[in-house]
């Protein structure tokens, strides 16, 4: 299914189905697609880059059955050129890998585009913005980490933050810029004042009964 990315500039709220109920996954990914989001968050890890496992292609699936939404895969995996094409299969719309684990991210996005998907880079809190200043500008977004991938509920993580500015300054206007790790209504102004127009949020969303509330809460903030 080809759903394009959200033009950047925009503010998305993506919620992160890592944070929600997966006996009734279905009625979860419902509950926020009925706010009138875009984007759907999708958490994957491995036990191997990140110290969690989570979800693969077959859920996926299943769940594309189901929804609509921009599809945001996030592969906090070790080897993410090996898995893309089931992922791609599977139907998701991007792909963001880590600059930590490809040599070759030029090559790799142009895989990804040419399979007719987005691309995301993502560093972690500990690389810094030089790691990734050479492919930026190839990307169709840019994943700040907030917190050390591989857990939901950690706290926010203000120094890691702070690359959102240089990195817009590096890609300019037309690119995303998205954070992840402890977002809610306290830290959403704080990312979006500093360039990040993506916010992927999952206990402040899911782990809220009123999940209209809690995002309606994390886009306020935005505007402040």
């Amino acid at each position: 299914m080809i759903i394009k990315m959200p033009k950047a500039g925009t503010i998305e709220i993506a919620p992160s189905i890592l944070s929600a109920d997966f006996a009734k996954l279905a009625d979860e990914i419902s509950q926020v697609e009925k706010t009138g989001i875009k984007i759907l968050h999708l958490d994957v890890m491995d036990g191997h880059f990140v110290p969690n496992i989570t979800i693969g292609p077959p859920v996926i699936a299943k769940i594309r059955k189901h929804s609509n939404l921009f599809f945001d895969s996030h592969l906090m995996i070790s080897e993410p050129e090996k898995y893309a094409d089931a992922f791609i299969k599977a139907g998701v719309n991007n792909i963001t890998f880590h600059i930590e684990v490809v040599p070759n991210p030029t090559d790799f996005i142009k895989k990804l585009r040419d399979s007719g998907v987005s691309a995301g880079l993502c560093l972690n809190p500990e690389t810094p913005v030089s790691k990734i200043e050479k492919f930026a500008h190839l990307a169709d977004m840019i994943l700040v980490m907030t917190v050390h991938p591989g857990f939901g509920g950690q706290s926010f993580i203000l120094e890691a933050a702070k690359k959102i500015k240089p990195i817009r300054q590096i890609v300019g206007k037309d690119i995303r810029i998205e954070v992840d790790g402890g977002i809610d209504a306290e830290t959403a102004g704080i990312v979006s004042e500093l360039g990040a127009d993506t916010l992927v949020a999952g206990n402040a969303i899911f782990g809220k009964s009123d999940r209209p509330a809690a995002i309606e809460a994390i886009q306020k903030a935005c505007r402040r």
